[in-house]
């Protein structure tokens, strides 16, 4: 717990006494790769934070094609969070591309914590602005920046992701073909 703690006052400050409720809500789990945390068409209830692995956000368009729209490396939180929001059918879904140590909670037991820990729901919503701040930054990245651009945002943000999971997951979110991600490789390779 001392990871997730330390993760979440480098979000917001969040007092001993507010912490030590929290974690009763949270308990250890293990998702192997290929599982999903959230699949699409789902109500999602829970939330979880990301202690080791990588999971990606992806959705299928009408003819399969799958985008991947977000990675999510630890440490972070993961949760299809609209659906939270919402008590609607989650769209997108989450899936482990490691063996990935994960940290679960109800999202039902955390909301109920806001009234009486103003630190916890300040904290919330802080975390919803990051995910909503890098929302937009990719859609700006995605109308703007050509492919090569958007290439050097990805390895500069996720260093060690391409070692990691298979080029085709990296080529879908930068929303091109894996062979234009392999002559963009080559490409930076030779200069």
């Amino acid at each position: 717990m001392k990871q997730f703690k330390e993760y979440l006052n480098r979000i917001s400050k969040i007092e001993d006494a507010t912490f030590n409720e929290l974690q009763k809500c949270f308990k250890p789990i293990k998702l192997r790769k290929n599982q999903f945390f959230a699949r699409e068409e789902e109500y999602s209830k829970q939330i979880g934070f990301l202690k080791k692995g990588i999971v990606r956000a992806f959705f299928l368009n009408q003819e399969g094609k799958e985008y991947n729209k977000q990675f999510f490396v630890a440490p972070s939180i993961i949760g299809a969070y609209t659906s939270l929001i919402t008590k609607q059918p989650n769209k997108i879904a989450q899936q482990a591309l490691t063996d990935c140590q994960i940290l679960v909670a109800d999202f039902s037991k955390i909301e109920a914590l806001y009234d009486e820990f103003h630190d916890l729901e300040r904290l919330g919503r802080k975390i919803a602005e990051f995910y909503f701040l890098e929302k937009e930054q990719k859609e700006i990245e995605m109308a703007l920046l050509d492919a090569d651009k958007r290439y050097l945002i990805l390895r500069e943000r996720f260093p060690t992701i391409e070692t990691i999971i298979p080029q085709y997951y990296i080529a879908s979110y930068l929303g091109i073909s894996p062979t234009q991600l392999s002559r963009i490789r080559r490409k930076m390779q030779q200069s």
